[in-house]
């Protein structure tokens, strides 16, 4: 299904996409060297319920999935890249870790992912995996306006991607989102140009590059959820939700200190 949302439906959209925003860089400044991902898991809990918000997680069961996913947020830590299963792990200095969380509040679902570095460590490849899938978000959303295709945005992220010399995983990508987290169409992070559905204004997607530093295979952990590098390499991920407008994609997940 593809859902083009009205114009009161884009307007609580973007209630939902900051909420996801906040809570985001909230727990990315408390996840420091100690924090264990079952606290992050707890405190994603207590902000989405204290703001009358529900998880798109908790129930998730796709048929990709061991359902259901009984957490109200994804942790994926360094080789892991998407589903991460929050456990019992506390974060280390230089873990490269991804929040990736989806929300729904008044009928209306936003989905955004983060990746970050924890204490003070900095490796090269973990700083390079990150500012490339923060760029090639960028030139996605660039390319969502209205009479775009979605393979212009498929065809920008992938073309970030590669140039940076990262192989592309196209079993997984971006997806529309409205009413329900994951519609209709799906957005491959590589593609052709001029392909696919149309983009017109009230279409809200969920663009999400990721990459794996030296492989595009995944391997699944036993807790049937957690995709990992099939290598053992780190990982990246990043993702905001947008609504197409009149002028362009406009983002509905951006935190507070970065909201026009």
């Amino acid at each position: 299904m593809i859902e083009i949302l009205s114009r009161p439906m884009v307007d609580r959209a973007r209630e939902t996409g900051a909420l996801v925003g906040d809570i985001l860089q909230t727990l990315k400044h408390r996840s420091t060297v100690g924090t264990n991902l079952l606290d992050i898991d707890r405190w994603a809990k207590e902000m989405i319920t204290g703001a009358g918000a529900q998880s798109c997680y908790v129930d998730y069961a796709p048929s990709f999935g061991r359902g259901p996913f009984g957490h109200y947020i994804c942790t994926s830590v360094n080789d892991a890249v998407l589903h991460g299963r929050p456990h019992d792990y506390t974060l280390a200095d230089g873990d490269l870790v991804t929040l990736d969380l989806a929300i729904s509040k008044r009928g209306v679902a936003a989905d955004a992912a983060i990746s970050f570095l924890v204490g003070k460590a900095r490796p090269a490849e973990s700083v390079a995996l990150i500012e490339t899938t923060e760029r090639a978000l960028a030139a996605g959303i660039a390319a969502a306006e209205p009479g775009a295709r979605v393979g212009d945005i498929s065809h920008a992220i992938g073309t970030v991607l590669g140039e940076a010399g990262y192989p592309v995983n196209t079993e997984f990508g971006g997806h529309g989102i409205g009413s329900t987290m994951h519609q209709d169409p799906h957005v491959a992070n590589t593609g052709r140009p001029g392909r696919g559905y149309t983009l017109r204004p009230g279409l809200l997607l969920a663009l999400e590059p990721w990459v794996m530093a030296d492989t595009a295979t995944l391997v699944t952990d036993a807790d049937g959820w957690t995709l990992r590098s099939a290598t053992g390499c780190r990982t990246a991920h990043s993702e905001h939700t947008v609504a197409i407008t009149d002028d362009g994609a406009e983002i509905l997940t951006l935190p507070a200190h970065a909201r026009p």
